[in-house]
């Protein structure tokens, strides 16, 4: 492992670039053009969920266009300027800023520190690493879905994917590392869901429980 010391300006610089592109909320940047906060609305989450119950479906598409794009563009750039030779692969770069980039998401700097809960910024951000993970993931999503009508959940379940995911393909320490630290940051920004699943409070999508209506007969 490098130490602190061994790693180059540039790889703190892209980084924090990183995280700083991630602090760009689509439902906030978008929200002012219509006069509203979603985090006063709904959940009160600056996520693509609340966007969609309390606006509709093309002010959630936008949102979520714009949080894919962010995990993508910070990751691409980390990739693109990334210093060879240095203490950590080009790859670990990549990991690092996708990293960054969903911390920024939650805790986004320019809005005061309160923002999504990073699932948008986290597709993003894989399918420029690890386009394999979410196709997996969007099977796992949709699955839960499909079976329970809760998003949240069908959120939580696809972020465990991943470790395992790594697991099964013997991934490298950056991939490993990535994997479980983002799985662990998805339960945590998904606890109020998991404390309202437990307490039969949870809202649920009920249209979208297709595969329950199937195996009721219609």
């Amino acid at each position: 492992m490098p130490s602190i010391a061994d790693i180059p300006l540039l790889t703190w610089l892209l980084v924090l670039a990183a995280y700083l592109i991630g602090s760009l909320s689509g439902s906030l940047l978008l929200g002012r053009g219509r006069g509203v906060d979603i985090r006063t609305l709904g959940s009160g989450n600056a996520g693509g969920t609340n966007a969609l119950r309390t606006q509709g479906w093309r002010f959630a598409l936008g949102v979520v266009l714009v949080d894919v794009g962010k995990g993508a563009l910070a990751t691409w750039l980390a990739l693109r300027f990334a210093p060879v030779g240095s203490a950590l692969t080009v790859t670990a770069h990549g990991y690092l800023a996708a990293f960054a980039a969903i911390v920024g998401h939650v805790w986004p700097v320019w809005h005061g520190f309160r923002g999504g809960k990073g699932a948008a910024t986290l597709v993003g951000a894989l399918a420029v690493l690890w386009p394999l993970a979410v196709a997996l993931m969007v099977l796992a999503w949709l699955a839960t879905v499909l079976a329970s009508g809760y998003v949240g959940l069908a959120t939580v379940v696809a972020a465990l994917v991943l470790p395992v995911l790594a697991w099964i393909f013997d991934a490298e320490l950056p991939r490993m590392a990535f994997a479980c630290a983002v799985a662990v940051l998805l339960a945590w920004t998904h606890r109020g869901n998991l404390a309202r699943l437990r307490d039969g409070t949870e809202s649920r999508f009920a249209r979208a429980r297709l595969l329950h209506r199937w195996r009721r007969g219609g």
